[in-house]
């Protein structure tokens, strides 16, 4: 009995030196989580596509601002009443309005924004399984869901920074160019359209990664997410006019009900697009004079009183759409999660 109470006694000596306590197994994991975390957000700031994109975004926006601001300076001199200016939600309009010769801001966030989360995330599991260090990776005391939550909690912390900053930067600009402060309800509507910013960028991002996940090729998971982009980018659109032309038969309707009821139609098949979720929603925040996003019958709209809608309508108004983006971001990494969670990960 003395010989057996020994053994007992070393052997959990040296599972007490292997396995440490639950606190310090966390400790362990969440040193190691950001660990992670920081090296994936040192390469990304390294990494010369970011830098290129960062670039091309930095250039574009700076370009809309010009414009925008030219277009309001002749706004500016034309107006009559400074107070008729400072209802008309001005300061917004440096995000919204182009002269023609450049889209404006919002237009390049929304047409750019999806390359920069795809370029994040498109080679964040198969650049590690070609080059062979995600086994070394797995090799060390390291849950496994830990990297993946970092390279996308890295690519996050990378992207929530850079649109701050940016939008942020054009409002200073702004300020400088204009000589007009924003309101403090125009500053909340700014904030709220980075954050909106953000969720969408987001989105790509996690889809890159689902890419990245299944395919083992970071060109094939980066062909396959710009062939997304481009398809609800272009051709989704068009598949909609087709599909509202050739089954809907618009020319047969003569009721108004019916108009109402095929406009609404195309509206929630468009709306299964994340482009198109974006665009309704940053029309909402930055133009506040728009009341709805969908058709208006005459006995909805007698009676009106023409004003923009205060922030808190607004935030109602699109609060669909966020929902929608943000549970089409969860889809994405939950499924990338499920996937990366069952691989089978082997030596090279």
């Amino acid at each position: 009995m003395d010989l057996a109470n020994k053994k007992e006694q070393v052997k959990d000596f040296f599972s007490g030196l292997v396995k440490p306590s639950g606190s310090a197994a966390t400790n362990t994991n969440t040193q190691a989580f950001w660990a992670i975390v920081r090296k994936e957000f040192t390469d990304n700031l390294r990494s010369w596509r970011i830098i290129i994109l960062l670039l091309i975004i930095l250039l574009t926006s700076f370009g809309s601002l010009y414009t925008a601001v030219t277009t309001i300076s002749d706004t500016l001199e034309n107006a009559e009443e400074v107070d008729q200016i400072g209802q008309s939600y001005l300061f917004l309009t440096i995000f919204t309005t182009s002269d023609g010769t450049l889209p404006s801001f919002i237009t390049f966030v929304g047409f750019l924004g999806p390359l920069f989360g795809i370029a994040l995330g498109f080679d964040a599991i198969s650049s590690e399984r070609s080059r062979g260090t995600l086994s070394r990776l797995m090799a060390h005391p390291i849950p496994r869901d830990s990297v993946l939550n970092a390279k996308f909690v890295s690519a996050l912390l990378l992207n929530t920074i850079l649109f701050f900053s940016l939008g942020f930067l054009v409002t200073a600009l702004g300020i400088l160019l204009l000589g007009i402060p924003p309101t403090g309800e125009e500053f909340t509507r700014i904030v709220c359209f980075l954050l909106l910013c953000i969720v969408y960028i987001a989105f790509w991002l996690n889809l890159a990664i689902l890419f990245s996940t299944v395919f083992k090729n970071s060109a094939t998971a980066a062909l396959s997410g710009i062939a997304v982009w481009l398809f609800f980018n272009v051709f989704y659109s068009i598949i909609v006019r087709l599909f509202s032309n050739s089954l809907l038969n618009p020319e047969s309707i003569t009721d108004p009900t019916q108009v109402v009821d095929h406009q609404e139609t195309i509206l929630n098949l468009m709306r299964l697009s994340p482009n198109h979720l974006f665009n309704e929603s940053t029309t909402i925040l930055l133009s506040p004079t728009v009341r709805s996003l969908g058709p208006l019958t005459m006995e909805q709209t007698a009676g009106a009183v023409v004003s923009p809608l205060p922030l808190s309508q607004s935030l109602l108004l699109i609060w669909p759409q966020l929902t929608g983006l943000i549970a089409a971001t969860m889809i994405c990494f939950a499924i990338a999660y499920i996937l990366f969670m069952r691989q089978e990960i082997r030596t090279n």
